[in-house]
């Protein structure tokens, strides 16, 4: 009986003492996500590069220049977005770069859809493949 009793209070000290940690812990998990916490929204407007993408492809005309059919698509889900710039660059066979050009879209892309453009450029002698990355854009 006699070391059963220091048992039970060394055993209540220990329950009492990690109840009020785990709720202080909690207190503060719940403060640095209120701190931190972004809608959706705010992270949409400050990353479009993030949520909107570019594919599509090239081909060459009848009088030498290159024809450039591609999508972009929005990823968002609130924001829409405008103005998307595309640099497009063109590389030898050995992979070095010849040109880097840019094409603006003046088009405004919802969330979740997508919009198609098509360009024609002058492409450099000797080019073997062309490659196209959304640089900036603007939110609506």
């Amino acid at each position: 009986m006699k070391k059963i009793i220091p048992g039970l209070i060394v055993a209540t000290m220990l329950l009492a003492a990690c109840g009020g940690n785990d709720k202080e812990q909690e207190a503060k998990a719940k403060d640095k996500y209120e701190k931190t916490k972004e809608t959706l929204e705010e992270t949409e407007k400050k990353n479009p590069i993030r949520f909107l993408a570019v594919n599509g492809q090239d081909k060459k005309n009848l009088i030498g220049k290159t024809v450039i059919k591609g999508v972009i698509v929005n990823k968002a889900t609130v924001v829409s977005y405008k103005d998307v710039d595309i640099e497009i660059s063109f590389y030898s066979k050995t992979g070095a770069l010849l040109l880097r050009d840019h094409e603006m879209i003046y088009e405004t892309i919802a969330p979740g859809s997508s919009q198609d453009f098509k360009t024609k450029i002058r492409a450099p002698k000797d080019t073997d493949s062309v490659s196209m990355k959304i640089v900036r854009a603007k939110v609506k």
